[in-house]
């Protein structure tokens, strides 16, 4: 045998005997996390579609689904019988957006096994994005098929009580909760669906149990603050509230509402902080929230204050005929003069002679003229 020959032989031997360390390198980076080392390695490897499948995983990981698709496709083709390479490959797809094609491979397993709940599962979350009436069937089915699966529970759940039907979403959640009972979504839906049927009491106890289990979103303390709220708990309502209104501090509505629960517990001078701060971020018709504020700066016998706020509110809406009472009654406390303070009344009663408040303006009209008519010399 010549050298040459034998040289040839020699490295052939190596080179197929390093195949195997290639596998063992490349499984070991994908298996530390290491994808992109484990890319490169997977593709110095004689037969890349036997192990197309671990390309996929590693591509999957770093984000390169278009690649990853790619592989799973070369994969599938090599071994059309593997389910598993068809589930991760279907679920890809619905992942980004290849809805069409997802829901063909998810009917495809179902035909092959129909009995398995996710392939029901991931199908109906398909037919959720393509907005097919069929994803409710499909959960129920996962549902039926595993009744712990938490995932579909919630699905069920969350429609019944989009439609409003309280006593379904009860089923499914407390069935769901006895074998997890800290699932965070199904202990949120329980919160809302007593929210929904107004029983706050027993709605802020999940809501509640959320906070205890470390959630802190902006909803959750909006939920539970109107609650407490609604159960006379002001004060919890309070804080809840200033934490809500803490995830987004130019919230209109939150600042309007903590406002009012402070006038709840008579503390005006912090309603008027957050009314006024309020009526500062709208851009909308504005005299209720005015008329609110003259209120509050009334209690705290900051009459001009008031009037401002009164007359802010008759800009917005000149045929608010409260706010424009609530002017006059404002102006007869702040103002001396008496005749000034009849005309108002006067003037008033010209502008609304059928308004409910004829009888006070009458009645009040008679005192300041009995007065002038004492003061008279």
């Amino acid at each position: 045998m010549s050298r040459g020959i034998l040289i040839i032989l020699i490295l052939t031997f190596f080179k197929t005997e390093a195949q195997p360390s290639v596998l063992n390198v490349a499984d070991s980076l994908l298996a530390n996390g290491n994808y992109s080392e484990a890319i490169k390695v997977y593709k110095t490897y004689k037969n890349v579609d036997a192990i197309s499948y671990k390309l996929a995983q590693s591509y999957t990981a770093i984000g390169n689904y278009d690649e990853a698709l790619n592989f799973y496709q070369r994969s599938i083709q090599a071994d059309p019988d593997n389910a598993l390479l068809k589930y991760e490959y279907a679920k890809l797809l619905s992942k980004t957006r290849n809805f069409q094609t997802a829901s063909s491979v998810f009917k495809q397993l179902i035909a092959t096994d129909s009995q398995h709940p996710n392939y029901h599962y991931e199908l109906g979350l398909v037919y959720e994005q393509l907005r097919d009436s069929s994803a409710l069937s499909e959960f129920k089915t996962s549902f039926n098929l595993d009744s712990g699966h938490q995932k579909a529970i919630f699905k069920l759940a969350k429609r019944h009580l989009q439609k409003r039907e309280f006593d379904s979403v009860d089923y499914f959640i407390d069935i769901g909760l006895k074998t997890y009972e800290n699932n965070l979504e199904l202990i949120s839906l329980k919160a809302q669906n007593y929210y929904w049927k107004k029983d706050y009491k027993t709605a802020a106890v999940w809501f509640e149990k959320l906070l205890t289990l470390g959630e802190d979103s902006q909803f959750l303390h909006e939920k539970l603050s109107f609650s407490y709220s609604e159960i006379s708990e002001v004060e919890k309502a309070i804080e809840q509230q200033k934490l809500a209104l803490a995830k987004e501090p130019r919230n209109i509505d939150n600042n309007y509402i903590l406002g009012s629960l402070f006038t709840r517990v008579s503390d005006y001078k912090q309603a008027e902080n957050y009314v006024s701060k309020a009526l500062e971020l709208a851009d909308l018709p504005l005299d209720s929230e005015y008329m609110n504020l003259g209120t509050i700066q009334n209690h705290q016998k900051k009459h001009q204050a008031a009037i401002q706020s009164f007359e802010k509110a008759l800009v917005e809406n000149p045929n608010n005929m409260y706010a424009a009472f609530f002017l006059v009654y404002t102006k007869d406390d702040f103002y001396k003069d008496i005749d000034t303070r009849i005309k108002l009344y006067e003037d008033f009663m010209a502008k609304y002679p059928e308004s409910p408040f004829s009888y006070k303006v009458k009645s009040r009209l008679s005192e300041l003229k009995q007065e002038k008519f004492m003061n008279t010399d």
